[in-house]
């Protein structure tokens, strides 16, 4: 009797031993996923921080260029605002949205204004503004990545139960609005 309590005593401390390093092994990945979501929005951020800080100077090497179109200067200076007072990720993912449309109407003035084109400063301007939005395309790819991969873990079972028992919340995909989706509308 004495043998078979200590190899069931043994089989349960096993099991409980094993159920624990599932446990700490799981909410470990967790903790580096989540802290990698962090870091690749921290890159979307740094990139949307250079394109916010290049817009200033391409408004205002356009603005005397096509001194009329105000209501597009405002618009990217407005939302440009919004961009940098923004504190959460949602307002963050919308006012980053709303000035990617904002400097789409840019791009149509740059059309309706050959002299501007060939100004060599609004050119590079115009160079590291498409770079940056290049940049910002790759960090949001990379961001999303992790962030699908971090939701699935969080779903899958037996992570889901593990997640739920530590508080885990899934995380927000950067999105694009309806409205940055549509095509802009050029007419000269």
């Amino acid at each position: 009797m004495n043998k078979t309590l200590l190899t069931v005593a043994g089989l349960f401390l096993g099991a409980m031993a094993l159920t624990g390093l599932t446990f700490i092994s799981y909410n470990n990945s967790f903790v580096r996923m989540d802290e990698e979501i962090k870091g690749m929005w921290a890159q979307v951020e740094n990139q949307l921080k250079r394109r916010a800080d290049l817009i200033p100077n391409l408004v205002e090497t356009a603005k005397g260029f096509a001194g009329h179109e105000k209501e597009v200067f405002g618009r990217i200076a407005d939302a440009r605002s919004r961009v940098v007072a923004s504190k959460d990720l949602k307002s963050q993912i919308e006012s980053n949205n709303e000035l990617s449309g904002a400097l789409a109407g840019l791009r149509l003035i740059v059309e309706n204004y050959p002299t501007l084109k060939s100004d060599a400063t609004f050119t590079r301007l115009m160079d590291e503004l498409a770079g940056t939005e290049n940049r910002i395309a790759v960090e949001r790819g990379r961001y999303n990545e992790s962030v699908k991969s971090y939701n699935a873990s969080l779903r899958q079972l037996p992570g889901s139960l593990i997640a739920g028992m530590m508080g885990f919340q899934s995380a927000t995909y950067f999105e694009v609005s309806v409205a940055d989706k549509a095509a802009p509308k050029v007419s000269f």
